[in-house]
C-alpha cells in the first residue's frame, strides 16, 4: 500500500487536473473557477474576503474578479451595510451548467461509498475531514510565509 504522502499527492494531482478541465469548459482557470464557486456558495463577498479565502494578494483578487466579470459570471454591487465598500456578486444570469459534469461525478461517487459498510465510511470521513483541516492549515501558513510577489522582499513570520 502507498504511504499517506503518495497517496495524498495522487489525490491532491487528480482534484486540481479535475478542476482544471472544468474551468477549461468555462474558459477560466481552475483558481478563477474555485473562486466563482465561493462567489457563488458564500456571497456577495469583498474582494477582500475572496483575497484572504482564497490565500491570494488584493491586485491578484482584483485582476481575479475582473476576468471573472469580462467572462459574464459575476458583478461589482455596492455593499448596502458600507456605501464605500464593493461587494462581488455572482451573476444569476449567466451561471454555468456544469450540471452534467457534476450529475456523473456525483453518481460514481456514489456509487464508490457504496462499496463500503457504515464503519469504513465513518474512517472515510474521519480521514477526509483531517485532510482538510491540514491542507486549510498548511495553505495558511504558506500565505502567511510567501512573500506577495517578485522583488517583495524577505517573508514575513
Amino acid at each position: 500500500m502507498d504511504d499517506g504522502a503518495e497517496l495524498g499527492w495522487e489525490l491532491s494531482t487528480a482534484i486540481v487536473l479535475f478542476h482544471e478541465a472544468v474551468a477549461r469548459r468555462l474558459g477560466l482557470s481552475a483558481a478563477d473557477h474555485k473562486a466563482l464557486g465561493l462567489v457563488t456558495r458564500n456571497g456577495p463577498l469583498p474582494a477582500g474576503a475572496l483575497a484572504a479565502e482564497l490565500g491570494i494578494g488584493a491586485s491578484a483578487a482584483t485582476a481575479l474578479v475582473d476576468r471573472l466579470e469580462r467572462a459574464g459570471y459575476v458583478r461589482r454591487v455596492p455593499d448596502p451595510a458600507d456605501r464605500r465598500r464593493v461587494l462581488v456578486s455572482a451573476e444569476t444570469g449567466h451561471r454555468p451548467d456544469l450540471g452534467a459534469v457534476f450529475a456523473d461525478l456525483g453518481r460514481e461517487m456514489t456509487a464508490l461509498m457504496g462499496r463500503y459498510d457504515e464503519r469504513e465510511l465513518a474512517a472515510i470521513v474521519d480521514y477526509l475531514t483531517g485532510a482538510i483541516a491540514i491542507l486549510r492549515a498548511q495553505t495558511a501558513r504558506l500565505a502567511e510565509d510567501t512573500p506577495p510577489g517578485p522583488g517583495a522582499g524577505p517573508a514575513r513570520r
